[in-house]
């Protein structure tokens, strides 16, 4: 039986031999070469370096909105912050504003200058919930609103507003309010004196309307609080039958006030002949008022109250139907015809005819 021959038997006759290098065992083998790492160990420093350039720049983001909103935070207490806020947001009745009643005679004037140039002056208000409170820019404000009304542009339905923050004390904003207005020119005693009334009946730590006053306008000479705490005076004891205390000239009012401390029992005779016309305009008024001081407080003869009677009837003229009113103090004749053509002479003689017959004279 033949041998077999083994297959992996390679005859290496020709090859010649290498000799096996003796390695001692005491030294270490030499390391491999730096920079030659494993793609997981790669992959573990990448990220790590990706994790920390994240956090380093989600640490600058919150340390720049931390200082933005600390900025915001000051502006805003500081008044500074200005948006467009809509007119039908804003209210008015937080402060009692110093206007005397009625339209203001510069209004046009003002919204001639806010068409050609814009509001140059944003008004101030307070965040309040979701609306806002005007504290100042009355006129600016109105100038707005009527623009908006009789345009219809949208450049007016929103106004140029500095946001105040929240919260302010009232004295504050009284104070604010009143130290703008007092470069008006036409603002009048009367005015100064319901605005002290107003701030008063709001603060109740206010002790007295002499305080109000003294708070109000410290920027004010001492000459001029005193006027307008006689005005206060006058304005309490009348009250609301002094329709026009806006119109009242100084010299008036203190003569007023005066006579109505002097003697507190006239006072129900001035109200009576106040009461008696309702429908007094100013002129009227101050005429009233001009009167009972000239008169030293008695506008009639008589002591007692005027009485309101009257007596009313009707009789019928060619020209059309007379209405006649007659009480006390006066008597007026209505009639759909214009007497203003008549001839001075003419009128006079019967207005004379016409006493003479009521006096039995005829």
């Amino acid at each position: 039986m033949s041998k077999k021959r083994r297959v992996f038997d390679i005859n290496f006759d020709d090859v010649p031999a290498v000799e096996t290098p003796q390695v001692d065992p005491v030294v270490a083998p030499s390391p491999a070469p730096e920079g030659r790492r494993g793609p997981m160990a790669t992959a573990i420093t990448e990220n790590a370096d990706a994790v920390t350039a994240r956090q380093s720049a989600e640490a600058a983001i919150r340390a720049e909105n931390d200082a933005l909103a600390h900025e915001h935070v000051r502006l805003k207490r500081a008044g500074l912050i200005t948006d467009l806020i809509p007119l039908d947001l804003v209210d008015t009745t937080k402060l009692t504003r110093d206007r005397a009643p009625g339209r203001d005679e510069e209004m046009d004037d003002l919204k001639i200058s806010i068409r050609d140039i814009g509001l140059s002056n944003p008004i101030r208000v307070e965040k309040n919930g979701d609306r806002y409170e005007l504290i100042q820019g009355f006129r600016r404000l109105s100038a707005f609103r009527e623009l908006f009304e009789e345009t219809g542009d949208e450049a007016f339905a929103k106004i140029p507003a500095g946001i105040n923050a929240s919260g302010e004390d009232l004295q504050n904003l009284y104070r604010r309010m009143v130290d703008e207005n007092l470069v008006r020119r036409d603002v009048s005693f009367g005015e100064l004196a319901r605005l002290a009334i107003s701030y008063r009946c709001q603060d109740p730590n206010i002790e007295s309307y002499d305080r109000a006053v003294e708070i109000l306008y410290a920027s004010s000479g001492r000459q001029k609080r005193s006027y307008i705490k006689s005005f206060v005076r006058l304005v309490n004891a009348i009250g609301d039958d002094l329709l026009f205390v806006a119109a009242m000239p100084r010299a008036l009012g203190l003569r007023l006030v005066k006579l109505v401390e002097d003697q507190p029992d006239r006072i129900e005779v001035l109200l009576s002949e106040l009461r008696a016309r309702p429908d007094r305009d100013d002129v009227a008024e101050q005429a009233i008022l001009q009167s009972f001081v000239a008169s030293g407080g008695t506008t009639k003869t008589k002591t007692e109250v005027r009485k309101t009677a009257k007596s009313t009837f009707k009789m019928t003229r060619p020209e059309g139907v007379v209405k006649c009113i007659a009480a006390d103090g006066r008597i007026e004749l209505q009639l759909d015809r214009d007497f203003s053509g008549l001839e001075r002479k003419r009128l006079e003689a019967s207005v004379q005819a016409f006493f003479d017959e009521l006096d039995g004279e005829g």
